[in-house]
């Protein structure tokens, strides 16, 4: 079974920063997808950002140039950096990991005030 951890959510003032962490254990394969995703109430799960182990990245067009998604595989840990936060921004934020096994993260709260 795959546990993943998200940690670095909270409280922010639009123009702010936080920094997301997930970091998974278990059967993980060495091949893999790990993503960030956000949902805001009444609002569709929409991908926020992803990476592969071997590095290629994509992300949602509402956060290109605020945003970086990293990760470290020998820790099994994705990140995401968020800049120039936007109450727009305002969800709960889950971490997804797609491989051999796939499982969500628990997901963490993300409030920016205006």
């Amino acid at each position: 079974q795959v546990q993943l951890v998200t940690s670095g959510g909270g409280l922010v003032q639009a123009g702010g920063s936080l920094r997301l962490s997930c970091a998974a254990s278990g059967s993980i394969s060495s091949i893999n997808v790990m993503a960030w995703y956000r949902q805001a109430p009444g609002n569709e799960r929409d991908l926020v950002a992803s990476i592969t182990s071997g590095g290629s990245i994509r992300y949602g067009d509402s956060v290109k140039g605020r945003f970086t998604i990293s990760r470290d595989n020998a820790k099994n840990t994705v990140y995401l950096q968020m800049n120039s936060l936007k109450p727009e921004d305002t969800a709960v934020y889950y971490c997804r990991l797609q491989g051999r096994s796939s499982a969500w993260g628990q997901g963490t709260q993300v409030t920016v005030s205006s």
